[in-house]
């Protein structure tokens, strides 16, 4: 089947209708599908040709996702990048990724333009700004274009991983990625093209991309943006000013804001449904919320390889269930109790790794996906998180997932807190023990050392960390999640001080 995503995405949204919200600046879907052919134009006047990739480095805008967009129209491979990350952690991006153009804000330039004169890439840069190369001008020239038909295999665009165990991996997703990103948002939370998203992670995050903008999109709903880096304040003041009914976030900044007392504020705001992903949503934080709100999050299980929720959770068992218009099968029937890694399918799964061979051929198959991360299926049909192949050790002849201990002491720190993380090491004899690593929220050092001795006590002894450490924070990446491949590095640290 011959597709254009981007075509796809923007299809169904009323002509007058706002698709975009950002600041003081509103775009309907008439004057969005008018601007996404005319940067398509300005793309294909400065030489893109269909496969060509181009990165987008900026803040979250409707300028962003114009250009985004054009370029997928145009009949290339869009890229969203954090415009956070330091140069020497975007050289490696720029070198693996071999792209044609990079997309970015006028201030941007210089550092860039450096950057691949050093590399000695013949990557353009386009950027905003005045002069007759300014994008704005570009476009304003262009002529409006339709969109180019590709297969439904063919690439749409790249998400790179979250980076949380190791290096970061390029995924690419086809053009069929824009037929169902809906279908999570629309089964379980009713969407329609009333609704108002808003996410409070940055487009680049595939959480982001693919559940609020490429749903909300392709219902024809309106996707509020936001250029600023979230925070509790941050977020209280974009749902006052946009009064956005479904609501994006991670499990770090719920807790913040209960934390802070923001969610309170939250309460009769006109949310009718939060959502959490990126990492397991501690059912402390779960039931807090609530109390808090008045509104119960709804947990879900997504990668950037699957771009949308494909599991959820609905109550506070934290058990998971299989997302509409997804299917999954286990990897193996031989040990159906034990915790094990599970295939997925559905048209939001990507096609593979950028060259990446060897990861290729461990998670893709037949256009089904298998995640690193390991399930127990429960006798009722759900699913039970147990972390990733990493966390799952074998201590005194038991499994243990690190995710397991975890979720008990969270919950019983309760709001004594801030995060807390738990990694297998090695003993000095050579054996696996469990290391502990706990943030403790301001002047709660004192309630938190009880609780969370506590709790250790009150844990089978196979799953009772030998260690814990008290550090002023973790390691999270860009999109919020733990660093979980430095964790080792900072017991060993604690050990030698």
């Amino acid at each position: 089947m011959s597709m254009n995503a981007a075509q796809t995405l923007l299809h169904t949204g009323a002509e007058q209708a706002v698709a975009l919200e950002c600041g003081n600046e509103t775009l309907t879907y008439g004057a969005l599908r008018q601007r996404v052919r005319r940067a398509a134009g300005a793309w294909q006047k400065m030489g893109l040709y269909a496969g060509d990739r181009v990165i987008v480095l900026a803040p979250d805008s409707i300028d962003w996702v114009v250009a985004y967009l054009g370029v997928i129209w145009a009949g290339g491979v869009a890229i969203g990048v954090n415009p956070r990350l330091a140069l020497s952690e975007l050289a490696p991006i720029l070198t693996e990724s071999e792209v044609r153009f990079i997309w970015c804000e006028a201030d941007s330039g210089p550092p860039l333009r450096e950057l691949l004169t050093e590399l000695m890439l013949a990557t353009e840069l386009v950027s905003g700004g005045t002069g007759d190369c300014a994008w704005a001008v570009q476009c304003e020239r262009a002529p409006e274009i339709e969109p180019v038909l590709q297969d439904e295999e063919a690439p749409a665009l790249w998400i790179g991983t979250s980076g949380t165990t190791g290096v970061s991996k390029g995924v690419v997703h086809v053009q069929r990625v824009a037929l169902q990103p809906h279908s999570f948002a629309c089964g379980l939370l009713q969407l329609s093209a009333a609704d108002r998203l808003y996410a409070s992670s940055k487009l680049f995050f595939a959480y982001a991309l693919g559940n609020s903008l490429l749903a909300g999109l392709r219902v024809g709903a309106t996707v509020i943006l936001d250029r600023q880096w979230p925070d509790p304040d941050r977020v209280l003041e974009m749902v006052r000013r946009h009064r956005p009914s479904l609501f994006f976030c991670v499990p770090t900044l719920y807790n913040k804001m209960l934390q802070s007392g923001v969610a309170a504020q939250l309460r009769d705001s006109g949310i009718r449904h939060c959502v959490s992903a990126g990492e397991s949503l501690p059912g402390s934080v779960r039931k807090a919320w609530l109390a808090a709100t008045g509104l119960a999050i709804v947990s879900g299980y997504g990668t950037s390889e699957t771009m949308c929720l494909m599991l959820y959770s609905q109550d506070d068992s934290g058990l998971l269930q299989v997302s509409p218009q997804v299917q999954l099968r286990f990897a193996s029937e031989l040990e159906p109790t034990l915790p094990q890694r599970v295939w997925l399918h559905s048209s939001s799964v990507a096609a593979g790794y950028w060259k990446r061979p060897q990861a290729q051929d461990d998670g893709f198959q037949d256009g089904w996906y298998r995640p690193g991360d390991m399930f127990l299926r429960r006798s009722d049909g759900q699913l039970e998180f147990a972390g990733r192949m990493d966390d799952m050790l074998k201590i005194s002849g038991r499994w243990v997932s690190t995710l397991w201990v975890e979720q008990a002491l969270t919950s019983a720190a309760a709001d004594s807190v801030v995060q807390l993380a738990c990694v297998g090491v090695r003993t000095a004899e050579g054996l696996t023990a469990l290391s502990l690593l706990v943030v403790a929220a301001p002047d709660q050092q004192g309630l938190a050392q009880q609780r969370i001795q506590g709790a250790i006590e009150a844990l089978p002894s196979y799953r009772r960390p030998r260690w814990v450490h008290w550090v002023s924070a973790l390691p999270l990446t860009a999109t919020g999640k733990l660093q979980r491949a430095r964790l080792v590095a900072i017991h060993q640290a604690a050990l030698a001080v």
